[in-house]
């Protein structure tokens, strides 16, 4: 068969695949896996198949020379975006040099056009290195169709490396040469442009773990096979056979065009699904009930004891200590009482209001009708959240209580100061606390090294001097680990203000994390401020003041932060450098709901440079958050280097969510594929809105289901 012949019966094929799809009913729905790019698809193809929505996947798959490691997040039910780091051995083989490894970073988008019904495909269009080097660049459409139980039938248009073999045209027109230049820029005058070619695959399921894949590849990996001759591609076919441990967890085995063997492993997290399915621990008490209404125990004489408030607040205490809550101060009347309390242990702001409200109801006087409730952080109270206690009594087992109960509760502002009469929490202030336990710190997607990491000590202590005022801070040890063999030289033209940190790694052990002394306040119901002064960072120090104005029934917030710092010295203890910089942004905060969030700071970064900072960020009931940020400067591409602008991402898992007991330590990782000295902004901890936004607006109402747990 001519290769003319066989791309016509190619085309044929997915026409024919199409027509298929079209019409045939699906009776139930197959687990979406991923391909080796880490994206949901056949073996090395993409599908029109979308993951459940908030699913974070991890990908790592290995072919001949070739590896790729995928970190893929499932943004909407339609959209979603992937990273992808990719190491190809043998890359300068035809040069004589056979040990050279070429790394790369890529970024991915996929949107899904239309759901799959009975009737209809899914069908999606995917982006491939939108904004890296242009290795992996390439569009496509695909369709994907389940036909029964258990085989899936997928066809689709590639262009770009997707369009590299058996080629059936270019429909609109040829493909302008890549511009690559210095990386970190989309390069829009390529998408669907050059050469276009079919692509086609089945996936069957044997059973519940066992599945078989086969596929025909559009990708004739001209650059890697032809020019650096890194395998030998002889065919276009790829088969393989993957198993299912888990919900969580599957493997692969692969044999692909025609010469390579191949293996995968995919992690599926889904942050809407605790691993341990919820979390343990005490159980929430019933509300108890009160005496008939008109008894001798409505009377409000305890008020006439001088003791009464202090004991009460004792009980209080009793009863909160199992759920971590701490009380920070009681005012009563005799018909009203507020709680401050302070929230160390549960996940969760609304279980956090629900678990204070039944212990006021089992402790405080029949004749206390109204609850308020006030969470405080660092010593600072957020809001006011007024219960009725005879709404608890009659709502604990009613249909929709969530609902009902959140229709019934005030949320309103509350001054910083305490309101007369308020009796502290007993041995709060002063007060020491700390804590010595392991650390890992790791670099990630390093262009010489995909992968470092120490592993050491730290011990952190923390003073509370009074409410609002606090001396912190870490000291570390390192015991094992890799981060100091980094020898990369910053080539910055810019103040190398984040581009020598691979120095502070090597240099600073043991080091000085961290030595601050903040002070919060809050000078108005809606504003909220902060002071911190010291060792700030594992680069430097000085001083961070913020003010953040923040209603609690509006959806936004505005911040502005102004900072001095000055660079610590490499080894990380008490001397400095000559460096010092004025730096600062102002910052506006949006929620859109159901997670969603964005910010954006203008202002003055560590450089000097002036410029902005978009993010957008998921935030999921049980803490987990993902998100993403980009920096626009005034620093020119060129001058900034490789990567063009700043950009990365995060990750913050519950230790909750993971492990199934209460506690509101989070894991924080941040995606960064490139630290340059441009859109650099300092790393102080205690910024406002993170306490603020837990109590507030669609927030709270979001996670309020929890509040009868």
């Amino acid at each position: 068969m001519t290769a003319s012949h066989f791309q016509t019966s190619m085309a044929a094929m997915i026409l024919a695949l199409a027509s298929a799809l079209m019409t045939a009913p699906v009776t139930a729905e197959m687990r979406p896996t991923l391909n080796f790019g880490g994206t949901s698809g056949l073996i090395d193809m993409p599908s029109a198949d979308q993951q459940g929505d908030g699913v974070l996947s991890v990908t790592s798959a290995h072919f001949g020379p070739i590896s790729r490691t995928t970190l893929s997040f499932q943004i909407t039910p339609r959209l979603s975006g992937s990273f992808r780091y990719t190491a190809i051995r043998n890359w300068d083989d035809v040069l004589a040099s056979p040990l050279a490894t070429n790394y790369d970073r890529s970024f991915d988008l996929r949107y899904q056009l239309l759901q799959e019904t009975r009737f209809r495909p899914a069908i999606t269009v995917g982006f491939q290195d939108i904004i890296g080097t242009g290795l992996m660049s390439g569009e496509y459409i695909v369709l994907t169709k389940q036909l029964g139980t258990r085989l899936k039938v997928t066809g689709g248009l590639g262009w770009g490396r997707l369009g590299s073999f058996g080629a059936i045209g270019a429909p609109f027109g040829p493909r302008p040469p890549a511009e690559v230049g210095l990386g970190g820029r989309p390069r829009l005058g390529q998408w669907f442009m050059g050469d276009a070619a079919p692509f086609a695959g089945v996936e069957y399921q044997l059973s519940d773990k066992l599945g078989l894949k086969a596929e025909y590849s559009s990708d004739a990996y001209t650059l890697e096979s032809a020019s650096r001759q890194t395998f030998d591609l002889k065919s276009p076919f790829n088969f393989g056979v993957e198993y299912q441990f888990n919900k969580s967890i599957r493997v692969g085995a692969y044999y692909l065009y025609g010469s390579e063997f191949g293996l995968s492993a995919q992690l599926i997290l889904d942050p809407k699904r605790r691993r341990t399915g919820g979390i343990t621990g005490p159980g929430p008490v019933p509300v108890a009930g009160r005496p008939a209404r008109g008894s001798a125990a409505w009377s409000q004489d305890w008020m006439q004891d001088s003791g009464a408030t202090t004991a009460l607040r004792d009980r209080l205490q009793s009863r909160l200590t199992a759920d971590g809550i701490v009380v920070e101060a009681i005012t009563l009347t005799g018909t009203t009482a507020q709680l401050r309390i302070r929230n160390g242990q549960l996940d969760n702001g609304p279980q956090a209001i629900g678990r204070t409200a039944r212990a006021m109801a089992a402790v405080l006087p029949p004749s206390v009708e109204m609850f308020e409730i006030v969470p405080v952080s660092n010593g600072v109270a957020m809001l006011r959240i007024s219960v009725q206690r005879s709404d608890l009594e009659q709502l604990e087992f009613a249909g929709g209580q969530d609902a009902l109960m959140l229709q019934r509760t005030e949320i309103s502002a509350i001054s910083g100061a305490l309101p007369p009469g308020a009796v502290m929490g007993a041995g709060l202030y002063p007060r020491f606390t700390w804590n010595l336990g392991p650390y890992l710190k790791t670099s990630l997607f390093d262009p010489s090294n995909p992968l470092r990491a120490d592993l050491g000590v730290r011990a952190t202590a923390r003073y509370d001097i009074a409410p609002g005022l606090v001396i912190a801070g870490s000291i570390s040890k390192k015991l094992i680990g890799n981060l100091s063999s980094s020898d990369r030289v910053s080539n910055s033209i810019l103040p190398r203000v984040r581009s020598d940190a691979n120095i502070y790694d090597a240099k600073g052990d043991p080091s000085l994390d961290s030595l601050t002394l903040a002070w919060y306040e809050k000078p108005a119901a809606n504003l909220y401020s902060r002071v911190t002064l010291g060792y700030l960072e594992q680069m430097y120090g000085g001083v961070s003041t913020e003010l953040l104005w923040k209603r609690v029934d509006r959806p936004y917030a505005i911040g502005v932060e102004v900072n001095y710092v000055k660079q610590r010295d490499f080894d990380q203890l008490l001397d400095f450098q000559d460096y010092a910089v004025f730096t600062g942004h102002v910052s506006g905060y949006y929620s859109f709901g159901s997670g969603f969030e964005a910010q954006l700071d203008v202002g003055r970064y560590l450089a000097g440079d002036l410029g902005a900072t978009v993010s957008i960020d998921r935030t999921f009931a049980n803490g987990w958050k993902v998100g993403a940020f980009a920096t626009l400067t005034d620093v020119p591409f060129e001058d900034f280097g490789e990567g063009s602008f700043d950009k990365g991402i995060r990750i913050q898992i519950p230790l909750a969510w993971a492990n199934g007991r209460a506690s509101r330590v989070n894991s924080n990782s941040l995606i960064r594929p490139l630290l340059r000295d441009g859109g650099a902004r300092l790393n102080v901890d205690g910024r406002l809105y993170e306490s603020v936004r837990e109590y507030h607006g669609k927030q709270l109402s979001e996670e309020w289901g929890r509040f009868w747990r």
